[in-house]
This record gives structure tokens, C-alpha cells and sequence, in this order.
């Protein structure tokens, strides 16, 4: 892996106010992982690399946006109720006050301080400033590419990043992989045969792009191709299920189609060998969703579940009081619901209900 240091970050237009290389290189290491969708064990994976990068330059401010950043962004936390999250924001945006930044990272401070207190749209249009000058700034990319994501805002995920597309040209790093957030915003927006054919562009360069595998799990799906779809994941499989942040969720896709089939043994199958052990590891809200929704799904087909609910429901209960989206409030309420938990589901709405007045 090569990792950029304070110079090359300077080269590519990218200034980092630090003057540790260690720390421009475990920034680098850190965002490579967050955009791949993978935690490389060489570097330590993400959370090694965030306390070495802590650890090499404590009162580098891209550092604490990229450490902050990921946090909020995983959705499973929330300043409202997490008083460490809550004074690692503050601790960001204090720094940020007393050092000569860039504009493009005082905006990236500014962004994730409003994504903090639940303002997402307004957070996409700060990244969005920092895109207009700097198309090739990832963090920003990625950042706003899942929170519109979040938000539902098809055509804002596809245009952003078409926006910076003509920019992110072959000798840029990573450049494959915004051929994969490209293609997700067009099959989102129902240009299905142009997201597979940026998607089987991107795979063509690196077949281990697991969000351009998910690309086209969602074509196949949304044309009804069940068989071409559970031949493409079977068949790519193994270039993607090391991708621990994304193949829990590929998997789900796969489990999908055997439920279109019918065949719900098969999806269960699926379900008990990759998808629940993904989630009891990480515990990450794509993975609980993943696990919500799968169940609830065979539950609605009349498929007994066994204790899969209780299982579940050791890591959702915990978020019952989160509220950070609606989404995930669904999620966990199905889990609740399907381990007949009464006290946390009303606790779940109860809360809500209290946020919501």
C-alpha cells in the first residue's frame, strides 16, 4: 500500500495542516479502508490506524474530522446521548478555532458539526462547497455520497458525485472505486443498464470493489433477473466477502433473491453462515438492518425463526433510545418485535414520541 505523505497530499491540491508524515499516512491508510468498504489487517484496520493516528499528531484537526467522521456517519452513536462522542466534536471544532486551516478543512469541521446535531442536508451542501474546489477531496465524497444516501436523495447521490466524475481520472488513487459510487447513483435513479456498465467498468479495473458488486446486485434485482443475479454472486463471491463492511450486506442481496425463489431454506442458510456472525462481530447498524429486515422478510413468508430474534436483540436493544434515523428506528423496532420484547418497544416509541414533540 502506498501512503500518501505531507508533500503528495500538498501535490494532489489536498493540503493537510500537519507536519507529521506519520500522520498524513495513516489519514491516507484510514480513508482507503472507509472507501473500500474493507479493514486491512496489514495496516492494523481502521481502528488501529485512528489510534496511531491519534497518537502520531494528537492536534492534527483532519484527524479528529476523519476519527469523528466515521463515528457519525456509522450512525450507531449520537451526541444527544453519547458524551464522548459529544466531546470529541467539541474538542474537534475548538482545535479547528485555534490553528491556520484551510478553508477546505474548516468546512469539513463545520460538516460534520451540523451532521452532529442532525442536520444531514445542510452538512451534504458543506461538503458540497468543498467538492466545487477540491473534486477530488474523498473524505467529502464519500461522506456526502452516504449521507444522501441516508436522506433517500437518489438524484443528489448520483449528481454529486457526476459532478467530480470527469476529475477522478485512471492515475488517481482510488479512482475505480468513484466509478462504483457513480454507478450506485444511477441505479438508483433507474438508469439500470448504465449502472452496470460503470459497475462492470470498475470491476474490470479491481474485481474486489464490493460496492460495484452491490451495484449490480440492486440491477438484477430491480429487473427481476433472480437466476443471472444468484449466478453473479456466486460467481464473484470470492472477490468480494473480505470486504467485512460491505459483504454482510451483499450477502443480504443474495439471501434476497432465494426468498424471490421461493426457496427460503437456502436463504436461511445464507442468512446463518454470513450474515447473523457478521453482525454479532461488528454490531455496525448496516449489519443490524441486514439482519432486521432478513428476518422480518422469512417471517412474512411464514418461515420459523427459532431464536435468531433473541439473538439479534442482544445487539439492538441498546440502541432503543438513538433516534438518529428513522431507518434504523424501524429496524430495531422489527427486532424487538419479532423477540417479543414489550419494555424496549415501548421504550423505543416512547422516546420517539418524546423527540418528535
Amino acid at each position: 500500500v502506498c501512503l500518501f505523505v505531507v508533500q503528495a497530499w500538498q501535490d494532489a491540491g489536498l493540503v493537510l495542516s500537519t507536519t507529521n508524515n506519520e500522520a498524513c499516512k495513516l489519514f491516507d491508510a484510514v480513508l482507503t479502508q472507509y472507501a473500500t468498504w474493507t479493514n486491512n489487517e496489514s495496516l492494523g484496520g481502521i481502528d488501529g490506524c485512528l489510534s496511531k493516528l491519534k497518537a502520531a499528531d494528537p492536534n492534527f484537526t483532519m484527524g479528529h474530522v476523519i476519527a469523528n467522521g466515521l463515528e457519525l456517519i456509522g450512525t450507531g452513536r449520537t451526541v444527544r446521548l453519547d458524551k464522548e462522542l459529544d466531546s470529541a466534536v467539541r474538542t474537534m471544532v475548538a482545535l479547528s478555532k485555534s490553528q491556520p486551516l484551510t478553508e477546505r478543512e474548516r468546512l469539513h469541521v463545520s460538516a460534520l458539526d451540523v451532521f452532529a446535531r442532525g442536520q444531514l442536508p445542510k452538512a451534504c451542501g458543506l461538503w458540497e462547497q468543498i467538492l466545487q474546489n477540491h473534486p477530488t477531496d474523498l473524505l467529502a465524497l464519500k461522506f456526502s455520497h452516504d449521507t444522501y444516501f441516508y436522506l433517500g436523495y437518489q438524484r443528489q447521490m448520483r449528481d454529486s458525485v457526476a459532478r467530480v466524475y470527469p476529475f477522478w481520472t485512471r492515475d488517481v488513487p482510488l479512482s475505480s472505486y468513484v466509478k462504483g459510487y457513480y454507478s450506485f447513483g444511477l441505479v438508483e435513479t433507474n438508469l439500470f443498464d448504465r449502472a452496470e456498465k460503470v459497475a462492470q467498468e470498475a470491476l474490470a479495473i479491481n474485481q474486489t470493489d464490493a460496492w460495484s458488486v452491490h451495484t449490480i446486485a440492486h440491477v438484477n434485482e430491480m429487473k427481476a433477473e433472480v437466476e443471472k443475479g444468484l449466478k453473479f454472486m456466486k460467481e464473484t463471491e470470492k472477490n468480494w466477502k473480505s470486504s467485512d463492511m460491505l459483504a454482510c450486506h451483499n450477502y443480504w442481496h443474495w439471501a434476497l433473491y432465494y426468498i424471490e425463489k421461493g426457496e427460503y431454506e437456502a436463504a436461511l442458510t445464507i442468512y446463518d453462515k454470513h450474515i447473523a456472525p457478521q453482525c454479532l462481530k461488528s454490531g455496525s447498524i448496516l449489519d443490524i438492518v441486514d439482519n432486521s429486515s432478513m428476518l422480518y422478510r422469512l417471517h412474512l413468508e411464514g418461515v420459523k425463526l427459532g431464536d435468531r430474534w433473541n439473538d439479534l436483540l442482544g445487539v439492538t436493544k441498546k440502541h432503543s433510545k438513538d433516534h438518529i434515523l428513522l431507518f434504523n428506528d424501524v429496524h430495531f423496532l422489527m427486532s424487538f418485535l419479532g423477540a417479543k420484547d414489550k419494555k424496549t418497544t415501548e421504550e423505543l416509541l416512547a422516546t420517539l414520541q418524546e423527540l418528535a414533540r
